[in-house]
């Protein structure tokens, strides 16, 4: 619609979107492309997270075929850029419309995803959230399927695991947004359940950090520890500044979940990072044969390492295939949902199953600590916490 002014094509597109629920949209016949809308932050501050995981979801259908069901499957990817929920929301408005996709999928951050949960409620349309993770996304529509993770679920490992190795006090830093709210929360709650002492909780904002004076602060409450979240992409800067303030020097431990050493950053990083404990669902390091043959390929088709973000993509596209494979071409989202509820399987990051009552994975979170191995940085697991479900917040 390239004539059309803006106020007429939001006109248009509601009316579409009225005859698609009312039911009056085609049907879907065998022969009809299964298309796939991943929407995705591909520039912008956290370009990184959809770069990882439409290269994930690539690689998957290079190895495992482009045609479901007998359906031929087509990606048409579209960027957000990561900070605009109206954009997310109007993408997955046309995609459905225009494209008439028969999943939406991607969702970096988790003001996109919820922004798009009602065109998925209303279309009645599957959602395969990949990467934002609040511990509510998949209560803001039926159709949500999350195959990532869930802040809460990696977190709390991080506190227990603290509380018992001689850190009884911490200072907490994280993103001020729904995510770095769900991992202070739950941080909070379970080392202090466990002994410990938050003696400060600091919020940086998403947009346009600037981490020196929180990192000062912390400094000066001379914690044993600081706990760290920030989304995707700018563990970079954390670790640069934790350096400059000489943190690590006044003897305060950095400990957090897995997004502060991701494996997108975490070569780039180099020796800053070694001794970082986090808590999290995937480490490109993971010992296992299908996360060595995951890395070679990914590492082969891409030239940069695979982090959790891609996982989230492989995965989404694991939950896709599957479960268009067990209902048939021509089955509707209520269908598709259904056949996703329990679905287990063996992930490059472990094993995976979606818990029937939240939509959420059911996940190994494991314990990793940076190690220099062959002079790289990687985060090499050493405990690990099985069936670990999203604990909320």
């Amino acid at each position: 619609m390239p004539h059309l002014s803006s106020s007429r094509r939001r006109t248009v597109l509601k009316a579409a979107m009225a005859t698609v629920v009312t039911g009056f949209a085609a049907p879907v016949f065998a022969a009809d492309p299964l298309k796939i809308g991943l929407i995705l932050p591909l520039t912008g501050p956290f370009a990184s997270t959809g770069r990882q995981v439409e290269a994930a979801c690539r690689l998957y259908m290079k190895q495992n075929g482009d045609s479901v069901a007998g359906r031929k499957v087509e990606l048409i990817v579209k960027d957000d850029t990561g900070v605009a929920p109206e954009t997310t929301k109007r993408l997955a408005q046309e995609l459905i419309v225009q494209d008439k996709v028969s999943v939406l999928a991607g969702f970096g951050l988790t003001p996109l995803a919820l922004a798009a949960a009602p065109v998925a409620t209303q279309s009645r349309t599957p959602m395969i959230v990949m990467a934002a993770a609040t511990s509510i996304v998949t209560s803001k529509s039926p159709y949500i399927v999350r195959s990532g993770f869930t802040l809460p679920q990696v977190t709390w490992p991080i506190a227990e695991w603290a509380a018992k190795n001689d850190i009884k006090s911490a200072v907490t830093l994280v993103t001020d947004y729904a995510p770095g709210l769900d991992a202070e929360k739950t941080f909070v709650s379970r080392f202090s359940g466990a002994g410990g002492k938050v003696l400060e909780s600091l919020r940086v904002p998403l947009r346009n950090p600037d981490y020196a004076p929180f990192l000062q602060r912390a400094k000066d409450a001379k914690p044993d520890a600081l706990f760290v979240f920030v989304p995707s992409g700018e563990g970079s800067a954390v670790m640069k500044q934790f350096s400059d303030r000489g943190l690590k020097e006044a003897g305060i431990r950095m400990i957090g979940t897995g997004d502060v050493v991701d494996d997108d950053l975490l070569e780039s990083m180099g020796a800053v990072a070694v001794g970082v404990v986090t808590s999290f669902h995937y480490s490109a390091a993971h010992k296992s044969p299908q996360n060595q043959a995951y890395v070679d390929a990914f590492m082969k088709a891409n030239r940069f390492r695979p982090n959790f973000h891609s996982v989230g993509g492989y995965d989404g596209m694991h939950l896709i295939y599957e479960a268009f494979g067990k209902v048939g071409a021509g089955a509707d989202g209520d269908q598709v949902v259904a056949a996703m509820k329990g679905m287990a399987w063996t992930s490059p990051r472990g094993p995976m199953s979606i818990d029937p009552a939240t939509r959420d994975p059911i996940q190994t979170v494991y314990v990793r600590k940076v190690e220099m191995v062959d002079g790289k940085p990687w985060s090499i697991e050493f405990e690990k916490f099985e069936n670990v479900k999203d604990a909320g917040a």
